[in-house]
């Protein structure tokens, strides 16, 4: 699965895939319209009190991520529908925070590959030859009934 992380406030481009917006909170500044997010789930982002106490410092990063990994956990209904709707293709995750290496998004994306050397970059592509099959293309994105549309 081709997982990569990004900002929402970098403009969306075709190799984003499915957006998936994982913040609980609206991003600040930013029109709907413009973010172009398919999905937002809010369950599967970390809690009000945990998000606060956290503060993006990277003293705090391996206490924030078990900590979120127990919170998702005791998510697996939103977790395995928003796994089922990223399918096989290009999934982005997006988040607001400035820190690029330790929020959410990153720990998210470990989560769901836990076998991933580098959680920050997105996983390289099968070379020529190999085994491994890319994925269909174009990839069908989720059904209207499953997007989550949120006013």
């Amino acid at each position: 699965m081709d997982i990569r992380v990004k900002r929402v406030y970098e403009a969306p481009t075709a190799e984003d895939g499915l957006r998936i917006l994982v913040d609980r909170l609206w991003p600040r500044g930013l029109a709907r319209g413009k973010a172009r997010i398919d999905l937002w789930p809010k369950e599967l982002a970390p809690s009000p009190e945990l998000r606060k106490w956290f503060n993006h410092e990277p003293d705090k990063w391996e206490e924030f991520r078990q900590r979120y990994l127990q919170e998702l956990q005791r998510q697996p209904a939103a977790l395995a529908h928003a796994i089922e709707a990223m399918g096989a293709g290009p999934v982005t995750l997006l988040f607001a925070a400035k820190e690029t290496r330790f929020n959410n998004a990153v720990a998210l994306r470990e989560f769901i590959l836990p076998a991933t050397p580098n959680p920050v970059k997105a996983p390289a592509r099968a070379r020529r030859g190999s085994r491994i099959s890319p994925a269909p293309w174009p990839r069908p994105g989720p059904s209207r009934s499953q997007r989550i549309h949120h006013p």
